[in-house]
């Protein structure tokens, strides 16, 4: 067997490889598992605060980035426009700190906004279906393209890299006003009231 090998230089370098690598695959997965580090749990309590906009006022790539940023004590807790007051004071009460006016360096505080795409106008151009952090816009190259409201975190990335500026940031509809509900259909118009609908007085007679 070994003058086998001998005679496949080849082979003998697979075998040799294969001998150093089992053991040091062997020892990277045992540290692997033992020094496993679980994700930092104030990071993701800071993350659950954020508006989920994934804007980039804060001057972070997203809200997941600030987040860890802040953790670690390179960010303060007043950079998130979207987020305003109230989540300026829900961080200064997770992390038991005074809370700070929200820095107008990274923008001010307003109403939540959606885009909207004049559909009418646009080019099918994609720049802001390629621009948009959580894919709320549906479009195909030459095709019209529409946003998803629903989706829409308001972040107004999508507007600057339109050629045609036809996208408009909107008040987004809140509270029980923007609800709909499905009125139910009768199956016909012939419909017999039974007694417990009927006045008292009728149904009695």
């Amino acid at each position: 067997m070994a003058e086998f090998i001998a005679q496949q230089p080849l082979l003998a370098a697979l075998l040799a490889l294969a001998g150093l690598g089992l053991p040091f695959g062997a020892l990277l997965g045992y540290a692997a598992v033992r020094f496993r580090t679980e994700g930092n749990p104030i990071v993701d309590q800071i993350n659950g605060i954020l508006p989920q906009t994934q804007c980039g006022q804060c001057g972070y790539p997203g809200c997941r980035p600030y987040a860890e940023a802040i953790a670690a004590g390179e960010a303060e807790i007043n950079q998130c426009p979207p987020g305003g007051e109230a989540g300026i004071q829900a961080l200064a009460d997770l992390l038991d700190v005074e809370p700070l006016p929200l820095d107008a360096e990274h923008g001010e505080e307003s109403e939540r906004k959606v885009a909207y795409i004049r559909e009418d106008e646009c080019i099918g151009c994609t720049k802001c279906v390629q621009a948009c952090p959580v894919d709320a816009i549906l479009g195909a190259a030459k095709q019209m393209h529409t946003v998803i409201a629903s989706e829409c975190t308001g972040c107004d990335l999508c507007v600057e890299p339109c050629p045609v500026d036809c996208i408009d940031m909107l008040p987004a509809a809140t509270g029980l006003g923007a609800w709909h509900w499905e009125l139910p259909q009768l199956a016909s118009r012939n419909v017999e009231i039974i007694a417990t609908d009927a006045n008292p007085k009728q149904a009695a007679a």
